[in-house]
């Protein structure tokens, strides 16, 4: 069976929100809301295919985009190709122009909504910031406080709390401070034994290479709904982080670093390859900051995490 090859948009108003429409009733997954988009045709680029569609179906011209992510689904009777794009800029008016409803929804608003299978990881990367930052080991707590308070206010919306070498109980009283200050402007992804997890209902939970490995077997440890990711460094470490059903993960080391000396650095290619067909979203750690943003998206990551690169 040909994988069928679609091109569609994450398409952003001024205001964040983010366009989906319903499908008709009489097409595959009929009455289910989607992305916008369509049919990648013979000899056509997904990015002149969007536009195109996007055209058709919503009488709009797209003016700047970025590559979001790739999703490979196999349903029972059909096997798709998600090329998805960023849709940043656009000139015109939405409608839809084949009598299709529409509707702009925030995008933490989105879980909400039926959607087909194979858009769930769309549906997560449309919800997750382009950096993801980690905090810096070995600070104070209240040195670390007041650099959380600087990041928040420069508009940081992802960041995890690391802190190896914080005592177990220093460790959980930093983590309520931390999401106590992150209420409704960052998610908070927590490290640490997953016994802990219940003890934060709020917070995300970041999944060491290890802790998937020796957790892999038993499914998600969370419920859906909560974000869960995993730190990844191999093929191996992606598939188990797929079958584990996590929301997104971190692949490191792609450059050397002079915190972690003795890793070896994948390099780019390496993790292009690796990025290949995985569909979930991807940050890239290692060597890496803002300037590298371009380069992550071009090769199927949804951005890059970073300790130094993003700490103010």
């Amino acid at each position: 069976m040909k994988r069928l090859h679609v091109a569609a948009g994450v398409i952003r108003g001024a205001n964040g929100h983010v366009l989906i429409a319903k499908r008709p009733m009489d097409k595959h997954q009929g009455g289910l809301w989607e992305f916008p988009g369509g049919k990648v045709e013979e000899g056509e680029s997904a990015e002149s295919a969007l536009a195109r569609e996007l055209a058709e179906e919503l009488g709009i011209a797209v003016t700047a985009a970025r590559p979001l992510i790739q999703v490979r689904h196999d349903y029972p009777d059909k096997q798709v190709l998600l090329d998805v794009w960023e849709v940043l800029e656009f000139v015109g008016e939405a409608h839809g122009a084949e009598g299709q409803p529409l509707a702009w929804v925030a995008a933490e608003d989105l879980p909400r909504y039926d959607f087909p299978a194979a858009n769930r990881p769309i549906i997560a990367a449309a919800r997750l910031p382009k950096s993801y930052l980690i905090t810096p080991d070995r600070l104070a707590p209240q040195q670390l406080l007041s650099g959380l308070a600087l990041a928040l206010d420069a508009g940081t919306r992802l960041l995890q709390l690391r802190c190896p070498s914080l005592p177990d109980a220093e460790y959980l009283a930093l983590a309520s401070q931390v999401l106590e200050m992150s209420a409704g402007r960052a998610q908070v992804m927590l490290k640490g034994p997953l016994e802990w997890a219940d003890v934060f209902p709020d917070a995300g939970w970041h999944l060491t290479a290890s802790q998937l490995v020796r957790h892999a077997g038993a499914g998600r440890p969370i419920e859906p709904g909560r974000w869960l990711a995993a730190s990844c460094h191999d093929r191996a470490e992606l598939e188990l982080a797929k079958q584990m059903g996590v929301d997104f993960i971190v692949l490191s080391p792609i450059l050397a670093t002079a915190s972690h000396p003795e890793a070896t650095p994948m390099g780019w290619q390496c993790a292009a390859d690796l990025l290949l067909g995985f569909a979930q979203p991807a940050y890239l750690l290692g060597g890496l900051g803002p300037s590298d943003m371009a380069r992550a998206s071009q090769i199927g990551a949804q951005g890059v995490a970073g300790i130094s690169a993003f700490w103010p």
